[in-house]
């Protein structure tokens, strides 16, 4: 039996929790089960999961593969789980060392030619991690936002190729830099200014260094 971990989270309005992907391979009839009360899209991961390793020429193990997200009574939902399940079932199947992935958390969606592509919730899970001394490996698309956590590590990867070379030492991945400010930005009201509010301003924040849609009204 072979069983690897690889943190990741659960977003609650703008809160990261943290779920343990937890990814068994023992003896037993061919299967790809993914329980943890996951909705339609964190069960139809394995689907995609499946299509990418077989992409890059990496066939599944004839195995019982079972895939649990602890704590199991938080309900897990989104796309993002497709990469942290894909680095615990190549940590499970060797491929990866399973030790270099103690020290990340992963959020990322899985397209079919391989690539990883931008999902919600970065900046917190970033946050989150810099909490925990982790480091995030993300979308190479939001590497930048990763960044505005100031936390210690991100690994900003274009695909899981890349991603494997990465962790096997092959080709190391350059760190993502933070964006510089633009020249002549226009600057208004800082938010700096505001007194208390934190919980309004901290969504304020990260609405805007996600690039997310915001409406925000007040009497």
């Amino acid at each position: 039996m072979s069983l690897s971990r690889v943190t990741t989270f659960s977003l609650q309005g703008v809160e990261a929790v943290p779920v343990e992907v937890q990814v068994q391979l023992s003896a037993g009839l061919p299967a790809f089960t993914v329980v943890g009360l996951a909705n339609k899209a964190v069960a139809e991961s394995r689907e995609r999961v499946r299509a990418v390793l077989s992409g890059l020429g990496l066939s599944l193990p004839p195995k019982r593969i079972l895939v649990n997200l602890a704590p199991a009574d938080l309900p897990k939902e989104g796309s993002h789980f497709d990469l942290p399940m894909a680095l615990g079932l190549l940590a499970a199947m060797g491929v990866i060392p399973a030790d270099e992935l103690a020290h990340f958390a992963a959020m990322g969606e899985l397209a079919l030619d391989g690539s990883i592509q931008p999902v919600a919730g970065v900046l917190p899970a970033a946050l989150a991690c810099g909490e925990r001394d982790l480091g995030l490996v993300c979308p190479a698309a939001q590497g930048v936002e990763a960044c505005w956590a100031g936390m210690t590590e991100a690994v900003a990867a274009p695909d899981l190729r890349a991603l494997i070379a990465h962790f096997q030492g092959r080709q190391v991945l350059s760190p993502p830099a933070p964006a510089a400010p633009m020249a002549g930005e226009a600057r208004g009201p800082c938010l700096s200014e505001v007194r208390g509010q934190e919980s309004a301003k901290r969504a304020l924040e990260i609405a805007a260094a996600g690039q997310h849609h915001l409406l925000m009204s007040w009497t």
